[in-house]
């Protein structure tokens, strides 16, 4: 019975192990990628236009709690962040529109940290791009892969800096292809 258990054990064991030396190593993959993933730092203008009206739609016993002495808070700015990675080396940016999306000021903060005022040159709200121009040469960049031979269980790599979190790497696997999305216009939208 103990042999049994052991042999069992053993087979596990040597199981796991067999499972983890299949595992990828993308430590040569993000290393190339790192020098051209960069931090989108935004500034947008503040919004307090809707302060008086949902204090209205309070009930009177809630309202003290939120009527500052009759007057509406002083309204501040915001400060929000993403990610992008580079496109061209002369300094085209790609990230998401909702990270840039009414934007008073961008930043682009390289990896080195040197820091550019950027523009924002293009947007596409419905597939959730943007691009960005940063006045510099001689960047590295990333290239954009063809969709034609991407298929569902491939590896996936995700870098950049979420939740004010600087360089983080996640992996996983494409999931589906041609799913379509909801818009906020009721219609299908396939990324």
């Amino acid at each position: 019975m103990i042999f049994r258990a052991l042999v069992c054990v053993l087979a596990l064991s040597l199981t796991a192990q067999k499972s983890a030396a299949e595992l990828p190593d993308f430590t040569e993959i993000v290393d190339a990628a790192a020098p051209a993933v960069v931090k989108i730092l935004v500034e947008y203008e503040a919004e307090n236009s809707r302060y008086q009206e949902q204090l209205e739609e309070l009930p009177e016993s809630l309202r003290r709690f939120f009527d500052f002495r009759g007057k509406p808070p002083v309204p501040r700015d915001r400060a929000g962040m993403g990610s992008g990675f580079i496109l061209t080396s002369d300094g085209y940016i790609v990230t998401n529109n909702h990270v840039v999306e009414n934007a008073r000021q961008v930043i682009v903060r390289l990896p080195d940290r040197q820091e550019f005022d950027a523009k924002v040159v293009g947007t596409d709200p419905r597939s959730d791009l943007a691009v960005l121009k940063i006045d510099t040469k001689r960047l590295p960049t990333l290239e954009l892969a063809s969709g034609d031979n991407i298929r569902v269980g491939q590896w996936v790599l995700a870098i950049g800096s979420p939740f004010s979190l600087d360089f983080s790497v996640t992996a996983g696997i494409v999931s589906a292809l041609g799913r379509s999305l909801p818009t906020e216009t009721g219609d299908n939208y396939v990324p």
